[in-house]
């Protein structure tokens, strides 16, 4: 397969970091050939600063682009739903960054375009693609550690910019969640937790359970900070993903501490480990160079799932995110 032809929809920060993990790759697996930005200056800008080729001061210039085979979403959350359907009607392959869309209902949609037009969707849920992700689905899978009946995550720190604690970092500990086991609907949630002056949610505490008593607690906030790790405990062990847990370079076994190095940056990053990006740009190389039109590791069944797992948690807290 020849390079997978990337174009970049916006010009920020997360967008800067998934082209610093994307030029950790062979440049003859993956090549950035345009970004578009509101502005023509900001998409200029970025591009000098990455070396791509073309820049486009409207999204709907990416999507016409007939050189590109697919499109990376950075765009802040309320416009993934409009971009990502544009790329699509386009025909072109999407990888859109989490959460995927602001709630269940607008998930919905965009899976089943994607899926009538017959292209290639994917949610930017990186964490699932490190080493360390693959190494810990494959001890739960072989049963080192036992059954798993009991799954512990926290994440909380203090942002400098407002948003929801559930639909902006509470889509990793969820997502960590569902991983461990398997992609099951639960049984019941309950969540707990306090409001921002500007009605959105900055602390939550959730409990989820699953069939066969099977539970999972998770601490969510924006407005504590905390250890940020998961564990995953079986009737044979446990295993622990030290901070941080949604871009691991470590795993905790009984067995020992595995470590798995990142590629070197060759520009800063504005997050911790987003040279780790590189690994979900892998995924959709793969998938696309197998015909797929959508990943086995981050399917859009599960995506639904946990976009129906948020709206749920969010409801109970009093916060709900429709247009």
């Amino acid at each position: 397969m020849a390079a997978l032809r990337w174009g970049i929809c916006s010009a920020g920060k997360v967008s800067h970091d998934f082209l610093v993990g994307l030029k950790a790759l062979p440049e003859t697996s993956h090549s950035i050939l345009a970004v578009a930005a509101r502005s023509l200056e900001s998409a200029q800008a970025f591009a000098t600063k990455h070396s791509i080729p073309q820049a486009y001061g409207s999204y709907e210039e990416l999507a016409k682009d007939p050189q590109l085979d697919v499109i990376y979403i950075g765009t802040i959350t309320p416009s993934h739903l409009s971009c990502a359907k544009m790329m699509v009607e386009a025909g072109k392959a999407v990888l859109c960054e989490k959460p995927l869309t602001m709630n269940s209902e607008e998930t919905k949609q965009l899976i089943a375009f994607a899926r009538e037009k017959n292209v290639f969707l994917m949610e930017a849920i990186w964490m699932r693609f490190f080493p360390a992700m693959f190494e810990l689905r494959r001890l739960i899978a072989s049963g080192s550690i036992g059954d798993i009946n009991y799954v512990n995550v926290s994440f909380g720190f203090h942002p400098k910019l407002g948003g929801g604690a559930t639909l902006d970092i509470g889509v990793y500990a969820i997502n960590f969640t569902s991983m461990v086991f398997g992609g099951e609907k639960p049984e019941k949630i309950h969540a707990e937790g306090t409001l921002s002056d500007e009605g959105t949610d900055n602390l939550a505490a959730v409990t989820i359970t699953y069939p066969g008593g099977r539970i999972a607690q998770l601490s969510i906030s924006i407005k504590a900070d905390l250890p940020c790790e998961a564990f995953v405990y079986g009737t044979k062990g446990q295993l622990k993903v030290p901070k941080w847990f949604w871009c691991p370079t470590k795993l905790e076994t009984p067995e020992g501490t595995k470590e798995f190095p990142l590629p070197k940056p060759y520009q800063p990053t504005n997050f911790a480990n987003s040279e780790g990006m590189c690994y979900e740009a892998e995924e959709v190389r793969r998938c696309l160079q197998e015909g797929k039109k959508e990943s086995d590791i981050m399917t859009l069944n599960e995506t639904q799932l946990v976009a129906d797992i948020m709206d749920d948690i969010m409801k109970q807290l009093g916060v709900i995110y429709f247009k």
